[in-house]
């Protein structure tokens, strides 16, 4: 699939992004099928980093050092003033309620659509990938990913093709969740408090602290609303690059935002990145949106609790 999907130029050593795909399985027979091609004209671009709101309408061969973080610049509306509470307690207390959202999630069914773009020098695009696709649920409960619409990529006439790695930091990366089981692999780094819209909200440097061999990592800033501690924004990039002989496998840097959509849950609704990714052949400027729509609960969630005898002077009276 690597080989296959990698972005990488034509006649040259291979280059893939890791970015685009679904949350689900994506066989390479599914990429390959589909409609006619639609060439449409370049993908926005973003606006700054460290600006938006919570939600606008990406091999060693043993575990080895993480990469050193890149300094994230402030947006200069940062207050670096410690917190009120324990730094820890304040991460131990995100990290349960992400494990909270990560299992109520898997419960939801939604649309995903995503879009890559190689952009010209004319900013004109040069070649695309588009996919759209729906998470859905079998009739026993299991989950399962139909694609609804794939035209033809043109990626290739632009040199560059889809990885297998970019497939799967869709699922994982992409839209990161950092629960207290992912915690013990990262080192979190407390930068000061936001605001972000009408959010009050804590901001965290996140970085591996190790690079396990066939593991991908996020490693960028998150922003943690204070009263509900869920992750309402994420900006970095999906780690390692993978750089082999004939094979340069770079990402990209994104951004990605969450809604309230179910209680006080925040669930990823836009991820968008504008990028220019320098291979040894020379940069490629590409453009990636993936968004998350129409999120809506499968089934019902019964609780069930010890019985309890009802005696006959407290049973309900017959109609």
């Amino acid at each position: 699939m690597a080989d296959e999907f990698g972005f990488r130029p034509n006649k040259l050593p291979r280059r893939s992004m890791r970015r685009i795909a679904t949350i689900a399985i994506l066989a390479a027979s599914v990429l390959a099928c589909s409609l006619a091609a639609q060439q449409q004209g370049p993908l926005p671009t973003p606006p700054a980093s460290g600006t938006g709101q919570p939600a606008p309408p990406t091999q060693p061969a043993a575990a080895s050092p993480a990469p050193a973080p890149k300094t994230q610049s402030d947006s200069g509306t940062i207050n670096h003033d410690p917190p009120s509470i324990p730094v820890e307690q304040i991460i131990q207390k995100f990290g349960d309620r992400e494990l909270e959202f990560k299992k109520e999630r898997d419960n939801y069914t939604y649309n995903q659509s995503f879009v890559v773009q190689v952009i010209d020098s004319d900013n004109q695009v040069a070649g695309e990938y588009r996919m759209t696709s729906d998470i859905l649920f079998t009739p026993d409960g299991k989950r399962y990913e139909k694609v609804t619409s794939a035209p033809p990529p043109t990626l290739e006439r632009a040199g560059m093709s889809l990885s297998q790695q970019d497939l799967d930091d869709v699922e994982h990366v992409q839209p990161f969740v950092l629960t207290t089981t992912d915690l013990p692999k990262y080192d979190v780094k407390y930068v000061g408090r936001e605001q972000l819209d009408e959010l009050s909200t804590y901001v965290f440097d996140v970085a591996p602290k190790k690079i396990e061999k066939n593991q991908r990592y996020f490693q960028g800033r998150i922003w943690v609303d204070d009263k509900d501690l869920n992750i309402v924004k994420s900006d970095g990039k999906a780690v390692p690059d993978i750089i082999k002989k004939n094979n340069e496998n770079i990402f990209p840097r994104f951004e990605t935002f969450r809604e309230n959509i179910e209680g006080n849950y925040w669930f990823p609704t836009y991820t968008r990145s504008d990028d220019v990714l320098h291979f040894s052949s020379g940069p490629i400027h590409m453009r990636m949106t993936i968004r998350y729509a129409n999120y809506k609960r499968f089934g019902a969630t019964i609780k069930i609790g010890n019985p309890v005898e009802i005696k006959d002077d407290k049973k309900p009276n017959k109609p």
